[in-house]
């Protein structure tokens, strides 16, 4: 059956409105929490099955846009949605929706004290709307108002609690992400001074009129702002002390996705705006040391969320290693890549909020015996984990050999050694998942060196600081309520089923690189195929009619 485009016009915008607008309907109903849980369940589940069609549309037909408002292009703000966009909305959904099963059913259980319902379901709302609006954005601006949303929204979700180790780790995530606005923000005025426009398309055409000095500068600035958002090193030191202090299901969802939304940004300005390449071998640089630098501070980790947080580091150098190589291949591995690390990141961070249950603590000093204690929980622990270390025949090592095969046909001699950094990284990852198992899952829990502490209240200890953060009231303390382990066993699905269907996603994926790579499909698609580009500094419109591109750009 063939979908009109009047119908593809009308799913497009709804990823952001349904989330939004069922934000407002929450708060509406701030006093009903069964009824503001209904509706966010509902809101999700439906924003994740429009990116289910508007997938299917995109690889059907091509890339689509929309000009919001009736505006034409490239004066309205436009909504675009190509393959990557819609991989990058459907993976997004599965984890928002898993997420807020688990957080469902850890508010169900533990009651609206610990997780203030009324607050938390519409700021995580307008975390989607956020999301989806940066995926779907066709102009700077529009994707600085998603980073703006995202901010807004994760500050509220990051100090929830009011804990002071969640007001502090919120003030440094705050300021950080201020600092790479107003950096984005002169990247922006850079590129509208240079072009005359913000919309990308029009932008991506202007800017090979740009001298070179001024359009690699524009380029760097815009790198160190979405390098922040995207933990690149060097501009990573800010996320292992941000995200440990929230609770489980935010710094699950955290970690699963705030950084794939600047590693978007990364490869939506590095294939459209920039595609000449001239800072690759700086991408290269900062992805190897990304890799190894984070790896290492992993393993120097005794606690469990933050030993993940340096691996969600580490991994992002993976992304960053494909899309510098600038070739199909590097680009189609590290799409795949990120739907990847997206699931299993979050997966493993909505386990560590199960073993909190369980066992009162996530420091290894006090964990151990778990396999016995609870060996549904080292099941669901396991797999993702062997799955993040790239243990064959998982999506992880499915994912780094595409990589590492796109790397060895690189022609340059750096290339290679990302080869040697992502190699030596993936054993240094087995090693540290390795390591969690062996202490918290196998060993006796008498022979963990602070294994008497995990059920103390911090109260009875003489100095509070010795209490963990990721403490867990006592009578909680061996409970995982169903609720809570059907969403983690959900996203443990899902990560198997990227190895099951590893030929078919991959097929998309390479699509969508080839689609990156030949910049003109976009351009064509938003701009229309007889477009007539003005001078630079002519922001008025074109001097030919054209017929815009509002409904599909197709493929070639």
């Amino acid at each position: 059956m063939t979908l009109s485009p009047d119908l593809v016009q009308t799913l497009t915008p709804l990823p952001v409105l349904i989330p939004m607008l069922a934000a407002a309907v929450t708060l509406v109903g701030g006093r009903r929490p069964r009824f503001q849980r209904a509706v966010t369940i509902a809101a999700l589940a439906a924003g994740l099955t429009v990116s289910v069609v508007l997938l299917y549309l995109a690889d059907r037909d091509g890339i689509s846009s929309l000009q919001v408002g009736g505006w034409e292009s490239p004066i309205g703000i436009t909504l675009v949605v190509d393959r990557l966009s819609a991989i990058m909305l459907v993976v997004s959904y599965v984890v928002l929706l898993a997420v807020m099963g688990f957080a469902v059913g850890q508010g169900i259980h533990d009651g609206n004290e610990r997780q203030p319902v009324s607050i938390f379901l519409p700021t995580y709302l307008a975390l989607a709307a956020g999301i989806s609006n940066a995926f779907l954005a066709g102009d700077l601006f529009n994707l600085f108002v998603g980073f703006e949303v995202l901010l807004a929204a994760s500050f509220v979700l990051l100090t929830l609690g009011g804990s002071a180790d969640r007001v502090r780790a919120g003030v440094s995530y705050v300021m950080v992400s201020m600092v790479s606005s107003l950096i984005f923000l002169i990247g922006i005025a850079l590129a509208y001074g240079a072009t005359g426009t913000l919309n990308m398309a029009q932008m991506a055409l202007r800017l090979d009129d740009v001298p070179n000095g001024t359009r690699m500068a524009i380029y760097g600035v815009l790198l160190v702002a979405f390098g922040i958002k995207a933990a690149v090193f060097p501009l990573s030191t800010w996320l292992p002390d941000s995200y440990p202090t929230a609770p489980a299901p935010v710094t699950a969802v955290f970690a699963g996705l705030l950084t794939k939304v600047g590693v978007y940004a990364i490869i939506r300005a590095h294939t459209l705006l920039f595609p000449q390449g001239e800072l690759d071998d700086v991408l290269l640089v900062c992805g190897l040391l990304t890799m190894i630098i984070g790896i290492l501070g992993a393993i120097a980790q005794s606690d469990i969320k933050r030993l993940l947080s340096f691996t969600l580091v580490s991994h992002i150098g993976y992304m960053v290693f494909g899309i510098a190589l600038s070739t199909q291949q590097g680009l189609s591995g590290a799409i795949y890549y990120v739907a990847h690390h997206i699931i299993v990141q979050t997966t493993l961070f909505l386990v560590v909020g199960l073993i909190e249950r369980q066992a009162g603590s996530s420091s290894l000093r006090r964990l151990g015996g778990l396999a016995a204690a609870s060996p549904v929980l080292a099941i669901v622990f396991l797999v993702p984990a062997l799955n993040l270390g790239g243990i064959p025949p998982f999506s992880g090592f499915i994912g780094k050999i595409a990589l590492l095969q796109a790397g060895a046909a690189h022609p340059s001699v750096l290339s290679w050694v990302l080869v040697a950094g992502g190699t030596i990284t993936s054993l240094l990852t087995l090693y540290v998942v390795a390591r969690v198992w062996t202490k918290a899952f196998w060993r006796a829990r008498a022979d963990a060196p602070e294994g008497d502490l995990a059920d103390i209240s911090p109260s009875a200890l003489i100095d509070e600081s010795e209490a963990d953060i990721a403490y867990v009231d006592r009578e909680d303390v061996g409970k995982m309520p169903a609720l809570m382990l059907v969403p983690t066993f959900a996203l443990v699905a899902v990560g198997i089923a990227l190895t099951v269907f590893a030929g078919q996603i991959i097929a998309v994926t390479d699509r969508a690189a080839t689609d990156l790579q030949d910049r003109s499909i976009y351009i064509d698609a938003v701009l229309g195929p007889n477009y007539s580009e003005q001078p630079a500094g002519n922001s008025g419109p074109p001097a030919e009619s054209t017929e815009q591109a509002t409904a599909t750009g197709g493929d070639r």
